[in-house]
């Protein structure tokens, strides 16, 4: 583990860059910015270690950032309709930042605010945050730990914890934009999807607060098959929440695979398991070139692909949906394992 300087915030805050690696011969660099992941790197059987996901190579990409590369999203990850919460029968008015929508936070939300490192080894890091009350008009002073751990010999670990002096919503999701071929499309790439429904959504991308089968939509991935759409259209682009398959599991809380994605070539695969309900895929559709790129990958449409796992979208105006309130003397927790074989 080494630390180095990253860059400076306009206000003059420092911004470190932790550098991360294992045995296996991982590597993996976090910035204090976001709580960002900006590089990652594992082995690959029989050819040279690969870079597996997107970043920028100076802070000012993720100044603006307005595609949340790396980034840990939150106080409520996705979108709040209207930002509109009510928490026992007292209303809040959350940040608009998406045309009327609460995406990823709000306006500032925890993707553009410096994280302190809380602790620190060779393969992991841990960074800490504290959410003061009325921020992007959360109730509630809520204290968030981030850890990314790199397990042997490719696994990149993000644990999440917060807790809160007050009622509160919490819906944190890890933002990376994963690439298993640097450079190509995802659309040709395999994708399964561990769900039987998904939540659809209107024109704004906010759910209706139905679950949906996936059977006989453009959102069955129960069996592996190419990301592109299956009924021809070639405009269409994911950005929607699957509800993960967690039957035999005992208590309903562990980690489950929720996706796994696999190079056409079939030399690198990617599985996503978690502890969360839901796992919204996003295949970067609206990526474009900008700030200088880590690796020189280029962020065209289609480079790199989100899993981001949480809880339900827009839960608090959704009944249907199970809550994401956090009170005092609760801990909230997940835990998420990207695992490249």
């Amino acid at each position: 583990m080494s630390i180095h300087f990253f860059g400076r915030l306009p206000d003059g805050t420092t911004i470190s860059e932790i550098r991360l690696s294992n045995a296996a011969g991982a590597t993996a660099s976090i910035l204090t910015f976001g709580a960002a992941l900006r590089d990652l790197v594992v082995p690959v059987e029989g050819a040279a270690p690969r870079r597996v996901v997107l970043g920028f190579e100076t802070l000012d990409g993720y100044l603006e950032n307005n595609r949340y590369l790396g980034v840990t999203a939150g106080r409520h990850a996705s979108r709040i309709d209207r930002g509109r919460l009510v928490i026992d029968g007292v209303e809040h008015q959350l940040s608009l930042n998406d045309a009327g929508v609460h995406l990823h936070g709000g306006v500032v939300g925890f993707s553009r605010k410096p994280w302190r490192i809380v602790e620190s080894d060779e393969s992991s890091v841990t960074l800490g945050l504290v959410s003061p009350d009325g921020d992007d008009g959360y109730p509630g002073e809520l204290d968030v730990r981030c850890t990314y751990r790199l397990l042997g010999p490719g696994t990149l670990s993000v644990t999440m914890t917060a807790t809160t002096d007050a009622a509160t919503i919490v819906n944190l999701a890890h933002h990376s934009y994963f690439t298993l071929l640097p450079g190509e499309s995802l659309r040709q790439h395999s994708l399964k999807v561990d769900a039987v429904g998904y939540t659809p959504f209107g024109s704004d991308l906010v759910p209706t607060g139905e679950i949906a089968d996936v059977a006989g939509t453009p959102y069955d991935f129960r069996a592996s098959r190419p990301v592109a759409n299956p009924f021809g259209d070639p405009d269409f682009f994911y950005d929607c929440a699957f509800v993960i398959d967690r039957a035999g599991h005992e208590d309903g809380k562990g980690l489950v695979r929720a996706a796994r994605l696999e190079a056409p070539d079939g030399s690198l695969a990617m599985e996503v398991h978690t502890t969360e309900p839901c796992l919204i895929v996003y295949d970067g559709a609206g990526l474009e070139p900008g700030w200088p790129p880590t690796g020189g990958i280029t962020h065209v449409a289609h480079a790199g692909m989100c899993f981001e796992p949480m809880r339900y979208p827009d839960n608090p105006n959704q009944p249907a949906f199970p809550s994401a309130v956090l009170r005092p003397g609760e801990i909230y927790r997940q835990v998420t394992e990207y695992r490249f074989l």
